[in-house]
């Protein structure tokens, strides 16, 4: 059961609706999706009084406005950016009561990329697979929100409990160290093209999505020719496509792919990824 709806007011460049994300399907060619920040999401929800697995909007860069048809507990976090009820500026990482009626709006990031906004009784689409998330490669979930779109809320429990760890925030990277291992494709890579990838001489490139993050910088040079038979790919897969320049699959990634993955990014280093603007410098380091 629903008790209340959010009317979308402005939708911003690309907002959606993300929780856990729906592991377990990639032998049907389903994505895992999910927040690509989960560790902002999981806050937020946890600051209104949601589970972890509550479904949140995910914004990017320039925010949206809602407006709640109940009064509801919100909480913005992520990527920090100005936060307004009715034009008037409220917390940003802390709960707030929003009144039926009134204006919500996250504005512009002032750092980072993606913010979260968290509702007490989560985003209440209809599940698909088990999730709720939009997943921008398959078109499973609820589009992406458009102007003048409403989305039911899901009934709360009561008043959040404290949170501890509310702050401090992790702050967007300024530079961003990506954890690796090497394969299952590194020997398609001369030594020098290993070197080159942990040289620490890649950037973040503003044409990444929820699909993959994309880096500028040296090309990694081919020890062999030709294509592989498309093979699994997973979360944090380090592919390379022709032109060199690596791509780190994130949360929408393709579940096969036929360019060789040189390495995997350990999947605790992704949230930092998502909040990395176009331009923040790359370090891939190799673990054991």
């Amino acid at each position: 059961m629903t008790d209340g709806a959010l009317a979308v007011v402005r939708a911003g460049s690309l907002t959606t609706v993300q929780d856990l994300g729906r592991p377990g399907h990639a032998h049907l060619g389903v994505p895992r999706s999910g927040a690509l920040d989960p560790s902002a999401a999981g806050l937020v929800n946890r600051l209104v009084g949601n589970p972890e697995s509550a479904a949140v909007l995910e914004t990017t860069v320039n925010g949206c406005a809602v407006r709640p048809r109940r009064a509801v507990v919100v909480a913005v976090g992520g990527a920090p950016c100005p936060v307004t009820v009715d034009g008037r500026p409220v917390a940003w990482g802390a709960p707030v009561r929003v009144a039926a009626g009134a204006l919500l709006e996250a504005g512009r990031a002032a750092s980072g990329v993606r913010t979260y906004l968290a509702f007490a009784g989560g985003i209440a689409v209809d599940p698909v697979l088990g999730s709720r998330s939009t997943d921008l490669l398959s078109g499973l979930g609820p589009p992406p929100l458009s102007e003048g779109a409403v989305l039911p809320l899901g009934a709360s429990d009561g008043p959040p409990p404290p949170v501890g760890d509310a702050v401090p925030w992790p702050g967007p990277p300024s530079r961003l160290v990506l954890r690796i291992r090497f394969g299952p494709r590194a020997d398609w890579f001369t030594r020098g093209a290993l070197r080159v990838l942990v040289s620490g001489a890649y950037r973040v490139s503003a044409a990444g999505n929820r699909i993959g993050l994309r880096t500028e910088g040296p090309a990694l040079e081919r020890a062999r020719g030709g294509e592989l038979p498309s093979e699994g790919m997973v979360l944090g897969a380090v592919q390379v496509p022709p032109d060199g320049c690596p791509v780190v699959f994130l949360a929408d990634h393709p579940t096969t792919g036929g360019y060789p993955v040189v390495a995997v990014v350990d999947e605790r280093d992704l949230g930092a990824a998502a909040q990395a603007v176009p331009g923040t410098p790359i370090r891939f380091a190799p673990v054991r």
